[in-house]
């Protein structure tokens, strides 16, 4: 050490004034003083000689000389110092020009940092940004009554000690910023947990609380600001117009606003709510307003008097599509545990959609049972586990990414089939291509035959021709069903919709078109899954599929979802594979029986809770109260619930040798009847989504902008559907919101 004595000294030479530090970094002098008065190259030689010394270090404040000091020991594994260091870089030299010239950058003993540079905006030292669950700062700001170890050898990026330079006040403030954006200790706005409309103390969930619930904090914010970067646990973003590249970040985890810019509506440095941002943005935060407004909107618990009117209001109008709440959530318990714990892993660390995944393992167990197993319900009436999904959901919502992880095997083996099909068929054809000389000295090859059991876009021919091939079955897997059903009558009225129907309750299917010979199938086993949007299953609700019982068939499935930030955690491996092994352990399970439709039969008490099902859902439909429209549907969940008993039991049997392939067990009855009553449950909300549209439509219609479209909904019913009408004029929430506050403040004479 004693041999750097000359490099430190130079440094005294120019506007650098230093400490001599010993081993544990501890300035050896006092260094305060050193704040204003530099040691002389004599004083420093002295101290820096005797035996204590370990190193210098530059005293920041002096000459306006600030660090950046990164101190990277409070993350435990080498990839989280690498990622945070990485996207700290990165926003750095996106937010100011030509940052690796203007900065000096040196690596510390400790795998830290520090970022030095000259500014007349010196401060004080301070700690500015500590992560989650941290005491100690990653990040610290080191200027006045501060010091910094210098390492000679770590420059990173070529800028020397001696080269370090002033910045523009503008690099300070991006600088500045963009450090506290890593800060994660942040203080909650306070919000009045209950408020007074006119006339009632408010108890129960507050409007603030509910709007929390529904919204998100960017949901009110996104027009005033736009998203720099999306972290793994923050949106970094900055205000529109602002000259500074951040004004602040989004948590993730608290769904909290924390500017550190002042030149906005809301307060800086403290941690905001959706409901404080709304209160901010639209009363000036006047939360007492805020709360009435909200109140006003429908959000938080009614009063008892208005509720019970309010739910009077409504059964009046919509008791046809009355359902039980319980029965919209997925009963992910029908499962046995084990695919339970894999779905809710996947929902945690992959934001797959339960409700989503759900239907896909069962459609995945229903290809693989196949024509190898039917329920005898009872002599005469049998049933083939063939289902058709539709999941319902936006763009964007996670409906296909859901249904390909759960049939993820499956679509293996299938690629293979087509792989070794592609392959045997480039054989045969250049066999066709040899000569008849050359044939005689070739080994015989015979033209292949396709075995692939999962198809997407394909005629009813060229399927039907595949199922002859493949006696097993083949399931039909669309990522959007709307072509599927658009497409089922290309050549005439009824030909392919019939088919379907057929194939639907395993009846065979013989078709003749006038420009091919025939194609027949004497058991046929097709399932059906794929996704689509609400608004275009809608208009596919037709009188003609409604009359010969087709969109009956279709097993609804419509979560109420929002698209996901990006998730940071991993899902295991063995996680993964466990479920590969256990879907390949159900395929050899059935594949022990052959394509004959084999009869299971129900258990005891299973046949008990199926037959007092049965009674319940007869009652429905003989019943007066009942809509007509869905008296048609219940028809068909008699023959799906032995369906989803068969596919259950055969899960419960791979798991469990204790069960019988052959009898279906009561948990797997149990569970078949919760399935019925959610796709029931579901069949009548897109039912009565389809109706709230129509009816919107109808009071929007004869208007231009969107403002008259939205008081026209407001004089018809001010507590009409903010969301529906927003996804119909294909506009925000808080659009429909604000036109709402301007129409109401126009009501009241303000203006």
């Amino acid at each position: 050490m004693k041999e750097l004595v000359g490099f430190y000294l130079k440094y005294l030479e120019q506007d650098f004034s230093l400490t001599v530090v010993d081993d544990k970094k501890a300035s050896i002098c006092k260094w305060t003083e050193l704040q204003t008065n530099k040691l002389t190259k004599e004083e420093f030689t002295k101290i820096y000689t005797s035996h204590k010394a370990a190193g210098a270090a530059l005293i920041t404040g002096y000459d306006n000389l600030e660090v950046v000091d990164i101190d990277l020991k409070v993350f435990s594994t080498t990839s989280e110092k690498n990622e945070f260091w990485e996207t700290l870089l990165s926003l750095l030299r996106e937010a100011i020009f030509d940052f690796d010239r203007l900065f000096s950058i040196y690596k510390t003993k400790n795998a830290g940092y520090h970022i030095l540079y000259k500014t007349k905006r010196c401060q004080p030292s301070q700690k500015v940004a500590k992560l989650q669950g941290h005491t100690q700062a990653v990040i610290e700001i080191k200027g006045q009554k501060g010091y910094v170890i210098m390492y000679p050898d770590n420059c990173v990026n070529g800028v020397q000690y001696s080269d370090i330079q002033y910045i523009t006040d503008k690099d300070w403030h991006s600088l500045m910023s963009i450090c506290r954006s890593f800060n994660y200790i942040i203080e909650k706005e306070d919000i009045p947990t209950q408020q007074k409309n006119k006339n009632n103390v408010y108890t129960g969930t507050s409007p603030f609380d509910d709007f929390n619930a529904q919204n998100t904090v960017w949901d009110v914010v996104s027009d005033e600001f736009t998203i720099v970067r999306n972290l793994s646990d923050r949106i970094v973003i900055k205000r529109l117009g602002s000259d500074n590249f951040l004004s602040g970040s989004i948590f993730k985890e608290s769904d909290l606003l924390y500017l550190f810019s002042t030149s906005t509506i809301y307060p800086a440095e403290k941690g905001i709510s959706a409901a404080a941002a709304y209160a901010y943005k639209y009363h000036n935060g006047n939360f007492s307003d805020a709360a009435k407004d909200l109140y006003q909107q429908g959000f938080g618990t009614r009063n008892e008097k208005e509720y019970k009117e309010k739910e009077k209001i409504v059964i009046e109008k919509n008791i046809d599509y009355e359902y039980n709440e319980d029965d919209i959530i997925f009963p992910i318990d029908v499962f046995p545990v084990q695919f339970k714990s894999f779905i809710l892993q996947c929902n945690e660390r992959l934001d797959t959609v339960i409700d989503y995944a759900g239907c896909s393992l069962l459609w995945a167990i229903s290809l693989i049972i196949g024509n190898s197993l039917q329920v005898k319900v009872k002599n005469g009436w049998y049933e083939i586990p063939v289902v058709w999904f539709s999941l319902v959901g936006n763009p964007g919502i996670g409906k296909t990414p859901s249904i390909r992880l759960m049939l993820a095997p499956l679509i293996k083996e299938n690629n293979k089939k087509i792989k070794e099909y592609i392959e045997r068929k480039k054989e045969y054809d250049a066999y066709e291509k040899l000569s008849k000389a050359e044939k005689e000295k070739h080994i015989d090859v015979e033209p292949p035959s396709k075995k692939q059991n999962i198809v997407d876009d394909i005629t009813m021919e060229a399927l039907i021709d595949l199922h002859e091939n493949v006696p097993h079955g083949i399931g039909i897997f669309k990522d959007e069903l709307a072509g599927w059903l658009k497409d089922m009558n290309k050549y005439r009225s009824g030909s392919d919709l019939e088919a379907w129907l057929s194939s639907w309750s395993g009846s065979s299917i013989n078709i003749n078109r006038m420009t091919r010979p025939g194609s027949f199938v004497e058991k046929p086993f097709m399932p059906v899954i794929g996704g689509i949007q609400p608004g275009i299953l809608n208009t596919l609700y037709s009188e003609d599929k409604k009359d010969n019982g087709f969109m009956d068939r279709m097993l609804i499935s419509f979560p109420e979802n929002i698209v996901p930030l990006y998730n940071d955690k991993e899902i295991d491996y063995d996680v993964l594979k466990w479920y590969d092994m256990a879907i390949k352990k159900t395929i050899l399970l059935i594949e022990q029986i052959d394509d004959d439709r084999n009869k299971v039969v129900f258990s005891t008490n299973a046949k008990k809770m199926w037959i007092d099902k049965f009674n319940e859902i007869s009652n429905k439909q003989n019943s007066e109260n009942e809509n007509e429209y869905f008296k048609s549907m219940y028809p068909k969940q008699k023959s799906y619930i032995p369906r989803f008993a068969l596919i259950l039991n055969v899960l419960f049997c791979t798991i469990d040798d204790k069960y019988s392939i052959d009898v279906i067990c009561d948990k797997a009855m149990e569970g078949a009847i919760k399935l019925s009553d959610y796709f029931v449950a579901h069949a009548k909300k897109i039912k009565f989504e389809k109706k709230v549209t129509e009816d919107m439509e109808n009071v929007t219609n004869n208007h231009n902008s969107i403002y008259e479209k939205v008081k026209a909904a407001y004089n018809n019913d001010n507590n009409f559907n903010r969301s529906k009408l927003a996804d119909l004029l294909s506009v925000s929430r808080i659009t429909i919101i604000r036109y709402v506050n301007e129409i109401k403040d126009a009501h009241e004479g303000k203006y």
